[in-house]
């Protein structure tokens, strides 16, 4: 072995020449590798996709003096007059965080003085914001509900007595009037630009305390927790008080109305929700002009489309809204809509799921006559349908036949189905033209929700009349998949899928 000396002298013999020739082989070794050294070199760090965090006081300063405390009072019986609810929630409130009570909000409540056989309670706070300069506000129509005063009181103090112009309960829009001129109106953003995960503020009056400011995030949009909206989700601190005042972006514009929370306790736990301020806009014009609002329908009963119902029907996606029933005398019925129909558009706009369908009716003018596509049998349809004017909660009834004596029938061993051909009388009652009666259901159809009584009037997309089309469908059937079936119950119509576990 070679000691370091050894090598030393070696090099000093050599001479300069075996340096050059090691430093030639580096130079050469490194070019053959250039990609080996280029790959373990570290990446280079890329720049952040967000940096900072949102100043709002901006956004406070342009759109606070917008924003309102809505305070409501009832009239009741002095005899029946309580201790006032809102008003202990707020002493609560105070206790649980230490803060010394108010003035005039004693343990027991604030005493009032005799007022003979009716009394003034307050009822709840609530916020809103102005929709023009002559005293126009839009809130909640829970805010207002109920209410026989109300008190306005803006961000410089000054107090106005309101009257309600006109209220929505399906949407929970309101608008509201007091005589006030030079008021700052909000400026509508456009909510179809709003993305998950961008910044919004909301300004209310939390427990009744004026003027609090909150931010989040947008957390999702398109949430169906109602029967005509879409809601925006957030988790901007909304509580008690916030509601009916405005969801703004960072343009200062209002995006929507806070309305609602998810809770378990009653207090915010990270989930609020806001109505869309296009849908609230739309709905305060019709109140601002008439007092109320009017909306479209058609008398039909609807269920959601899952992906194994598109599947077995050979739907090419989960979409459109299934029709379980159709009001006798509606406008679907006499377009021609049948239970059991897929309505995948509705006057041109796409049905993406079942609580569209409710939106796109209800914001189409009464009268109007509008083209329904539905999907039946395998096939698309289109349809022409007259939009009438909805008055109430009003849909088609599910009700059991009765009155069936036990029959004899052959048995769908496969299925789990015994079935029987129709009588002539129950044909006329039940106001089908064909279908067979199930006797009785077991394993699979049980699983499935397919009970005595009920008639099957289309098996695996092919329509049955008799008991002899029903096992010639059968027979056709493949061995182990689903099959849909869909039957009728009273005035409803119903599509179930039979999995079977050995066919």
């Amino acid at each position: 072995m070679e000691t370091g000396i050894s090598v030393d002298r070696r090099l000093k013999r050599y001479g300069v020449a075996a340096v050059a020739a090691l430093s030639l082989s580096a130079v050469l070794w490194s070019a053959g590798h250039s990609d080996v050294v280029a790959q373990t070199q570290p990446p280079a760090p890329s720049a952040p996709l967000v940096t900072g965090l949102p100043d709002f006081t901006a956004l406070v300063d342009q759109v606070g003096p917008s924003v309102v405390n809505i305070r409501t009072v009832e009239r009741v019986s002095q005899r029946e007059a309580p201790s006032d609810d809102a008003e202990e929630q707020m002493r609560e409130f105070f206790r649980r965080f230490g803060i010394p009570v108010p003035p005039g909000a004693s343990p027991r409540g604030p005493q009032r003085p005799d007022r003979g056989p009716d009394a003034e309670r307050p009822r709840g706070v609530g916020s809103g914001f102005v929709l023009s300069s002559d005293g126009y506000i839009m809130t909640n129509a829970h805010v207002v509900d109920g209410a026989d005063e109300m008190v306005v009181t803006l961000t410089d103090k000054r107090e106005f007595k309101a009257k309600v112009v006109g209220s929505d309960k399906r949407t929970d829009v309101a608008v509201v009037k007091i005589e006030a001129s030079g008021l700052k109106p909000v400026r509508i953003g456009d909510v179809s630009r709003l993305r998950v995960g961008e910044w919004v503020m909301a300004i209310g009056s939390p427990f009744g305390l004026e003027n609090t400011v909150t931010a989040g995030i947008v957390s999702a949009k398109q949430r169906d927790t109602g029967d005509y909206l879409p809601f925006i989700q957030t988790d901007v601190a909304i509580n008690p008080g916030n509601s009916g005042g405005p969801l703004i972006n960072l343009r200062g514009e209002v995006v929507g109305i806070n309305s609602q929370i998810y809770s378990r306790s009653g207090g915010f736990q990270g989930i609020s929700f806001a109505i869309p301020i296009d849908e609230a806009v739309r709905v305060s014009e019709q109140l601002r002009t008439s007092g109320k609002v009017t909306r479209g329908r058609i008398g039909v009963a609807i269920d959601s489309v899952t992906k194994e119902l598109a599947d077995s029907l050979g739907l090419a996606k989960a979409e459109g809204a299934l029709v379980r029933g159709v009001e006798d005398g509606s406008p679907a019925a006499k377009a021609g809509i049948e239970p059991g129909d897929i309505i995948v558009k509705f006057d041109g706009k796409s049905v993406e799921k079942s609580a569209d369908l409710p939106r796109i009716v209800g914001n189409t003018v009464p009268g109007a006559k509008s083209t329904v596509t539905v999907w039946r049998r395998g096939a698309f349809k289109e349809l022409r349908v007259t939009v009438a004017a909805l008055e109430g909660d009003q849909v088609a009834q599910a009700e059991r036949p009765a009155g069936k004596t036990p029959p004899s029938s052959d048995v769908a061993q496969s299925l789990g189905l015994a079935v029987r051909d129709l009588t002539a009388a129950e044909r006329q009652e039940l106001k089908v033209q064909g279908g067979v009666l199930v006797a009785g259901a077991e394993g699979a159809s049980a699983r499935a929700g397919i009970r005595e009584d009920d008639v099957i009037v289309a098996l695996g997309n092919q329509q049955i009349a008799t008991v002899k089309d029903f096992e010639r469908v059968v027979s056709r059937l493949e061995k182990n998949r689903p099959v849909s079936v869909l039957i009728r119950r009273g005035d409803w119509a119903q599509y179930a899928l039979i999995r079977p576990s050995n066919r």
